[in-house]
């Protein structure tokens, strides 16, 4: 009984050590590269956004045109809308994959410290109860951002209109 143990014990030790011995495995080597990384920058506030937007505004930057289904060489311009119960975003791609520009739009999102702020001092007594956000994002100019509010007080309803510093529009 003894011997047996003993063998399974030296086996087990056996196995494990074989175990160890990694197999060296050389890698071709893979180029990587920031297409839109234009679009990125622009959308980055640097403030905690609705995680949906942040996402879906990194899924259409990472969109590959050329391995998508609609891909044909014969096009130079393809639009691919992108859409989430929040929101949605038409984008415009040329052949090589580079974004062009881009429309978007999204509904009771959490706004910008400086967008509530503004709000607070210019109404104080006033509640948000609705907030749109639309972005219209091209690749020479850059983005710019738009918040549409919807604000109420008791009986009384009022829209304002602010970009993303917080100044009223």
């Amino acid at each position: 009984m003894k011997n047996i143990l003993f063998g399974l014990l030296v086996f087990g030790f056996f196995i494990q050590s074989y175990a160890q011995i990694i197999p060296t495995v050389e890698l071709s080597e893979v180029s990587v590269y920031a297409t839109n990384y234009k679009y990125l920058n622009d959308m980055d506030t640097g403030e905690l956004a609705s995680i949906p937007v942040k996402l879906l505004q990194q899924k259409v930057a990472t969109y590959d045109i050329k391995s998508s289904e609609y891909y044909q060489d014969d096009y130079d311009l393809y639009n691919i809308i992108f859409f989430i119960p929040e929101g949605k975003i038409l984008a415009a791609y040329d052949a090589d994959g580079k974004l062009l520009r881009t429309a978007e739009k999204f509904k009771d999102i959490n706004l910008p410290t400086a967008v509530r702020k503004a709000i607070a001092d210019r109404f104080p007594e006033w509640v948000i109860t609705k907030d749109i956000y639309l972005v219209s994002f091209t690749d020479a100019t850059g983005a710019k951002k738009t918040y549409k509010v919807k604000l109420e007080n008791r009986d009384k309803m009022l829209r304002v209109k602010l970009d993303e510093t917080g100044k009223f529009l």
